[in-house]
């Protein structure tokens, strides 16, 4: 078995602080030869972008690819909707979850693994404002206990 090297291409950083992630998939997206090119040149923004399942077929919705610039005439639309890739027991567990109250489909990063491009999606619930503030609140919380153990560890050195 060969182990494939993951190159992250994009990553969904406002993801982590507007919802809460239960689940992660890997899934496949549907690309055309201009998409690919503007992909390798790191030119994704997953910035609000979402997927759904509708009849069976998720997708991935304002994923913005910025047009390759020598494929003139041949170029993609940049938010167009991508097809993702995924096997069927996934899309209907997914199905199932996502009619459960406040889940939704968020992705995550986009990656190269090996030489396929893949989205890292997430079964994840919105959180509130208030849900945020308590998030950072704990994180420098945590931050000043690392920070005070790293000096107390030091001095008795």
């Amino acid at each position: 078995m060969t182990s494939q090297t993951e190159k992250t291409i994009a990553t969904n950083r406002k993801a982590f602080s507007d919802y809460l992630i239960l689940e992660k998939y890997e899934a496949g997206i549907v690309l055309t030869g201009s998409e690919v090119k503007s992909v390798r040149e790191g030119k994704v923004n997953l910035k609000d972008s979402y997927a759904l399942i509708k009849n069976e077929e998720p997708t991935l919705l304002n994923c913005h690819i910025s047009p390759y610039i020598f494929a003139h005439q041949f170029s993609h639309e940049p938010l167009r909707t991508r097809r993702l890739l995924l096997h069927k027991q996934e899309i209907h567990r997914l199905m199932g979850k996502i009619k459960e109250k406040g889940l939704t489909l968020v992705p995550l990063r986009v990656y190269f693994k090996g030489k396929h491009i893949k989205v890292e999606i997430a079964l994840a619930k919105g959180r509130k404002i208030w849900g945020k503030r308590d998030v950072k609140r704990r994180r420098a919380v945590d931050k000043e206990v690392r920070a005070a153990l790293k000096y107390r560890g030091h001095r008795s050195s």
